[in-house]
């Protein structure tokens, strides 16, 4: 690893700083963040083990609300265990090729969710626009079609990041990383090269995914409530905003975290390290913390099942 007038040449090790800003106090920070974490393990967890446990549920609506627990089991998965080790046991350092694994788990975790969001967008549209073509058009042949579209998009999409890094990029200036988790730009911020294709293809794939899946779901969400303000009764009208509303919660809870973050992270010196980096971890720690609390309060067969299991708990 040559090193001359400070310029790294593909540094094999990289050290994560952390929250920059925020050191002396990160041992405090981790304590939220895992109480997030556990709670976002065991609330998702519950979820799958109540969907699959109950045939009631298997319909499109749960299914992807299952994929959607499963990935945000996933993507806090991939970035809180290396926080902790941060922020309480001082292991800060990731091997070169690690963090690139990190970031394709990270990126592909965020596209697939930001997928199945879109998934239960078109899901509720045919259900409340065309509630009676809603079963010959959400089949279980589409419902396994669009998982693996919403599952391979991403984790191809990402692949090029990874690559473009590993390839172009081979003199930086730090070993050191403002960050807590490998994310695209604090990895590309540290070379001294030209980074401006990287720069370019990051910011397409984000529009490729996350992007376009914002405006296709805003779309949907038009059009769903020009069709429930048309309903004649108002009993109907509240019943077709109740079986959206869980779902708008975190679709506004996912988006508006992720661009605030998006653009914190490009704004240069104008907003302190601390507040984008802290930002960034709560994009990937808050929704999968707050989706079982959404799904289960508002969805009233999920709230049964809950209801019923711990009511048996207490009888026995």
């Amino acid at each position: 690893m040559p090193i001359t007038n400070g310029t790294v040449f593909m540094p094999s090790v990289l050290t994560f700083i952390g929250i920059r800003g925020l050191e002396t106090i990160q041992c405090w920070i981790g304590i939220p963040f895992c109480t997030m974490y556990i709670i976002a393990l065991v609330g998702n967890s519950l979820l799958l083990i109540i969907i699959k446990s109950e045939p009631s549920l298997h319909e499109p609506m749960y299914i992807f609300l299952a994929m959607l627990g499963a990935t945000d089991i996933a993507l806090s998965t991939s970035i809180v265990p290396k926080m902790l080790g941060i922020f309480w046991f001082h292991l800060p350092e990731i091997y070169f090729d690690a963090c690139l694994f990190q970031m394709w788990l990270v990126h592909t975790f965020q596209g697939i969710e930001s997928g199945v969001l879109l998934a239960m967008a078109l899901d509720r549209y045919v259900a409340i626009c065309y509630p009676l073509r809603h079963a010959t058009i959400f089949t279980r042949q589409l419902v396994a079609h669009i998982g693996i579209g919403v599952t391979l998009r991403p984790a191809i999409l990402v692949i090029p990041c990874l690559l473009l890094i590993k390839c172009r990029l081979k003199f930086y200036r730090t070993k050191l990383i403002s960050h807590t988790y490998c994310e695209h730009m604090a990895l590309v911020k540290l070379a001294t090269e030209d980074v401006y294709i990287n720069k370019f293809y990051g910011l397409l794939g984000a529009f490729i995914v996350g992007g376009l899946d914002f405006i296709l779901i805003t779309l949907s969400y038009i059009q769903i409530f020009i069709t429930v303000f048309h309903l004649p009764q108002k009993e109907a009208r509240l019943k077709a905003f109740n079986t959206c509303l869980p779902h708008i919660c975190v679709f506004f809870q996912f988006y508006l975290l992720a661009f605030f973050s998006f653009f914190t992270h490009r704004s240069g010196s104008s907003i302190p390290s601390y507040i984008h980096i802290t930002l960034s971890n709560l994009y990937l720690l808050v929704p999968p913390f707050l989706n079982p609390f959404v799904y289960g309060v508002k969805t009233k067969h999920i709230r049964d099942k809950v209801v019923k299991i711990f009511r048996s708990k207490d009888q026995a």
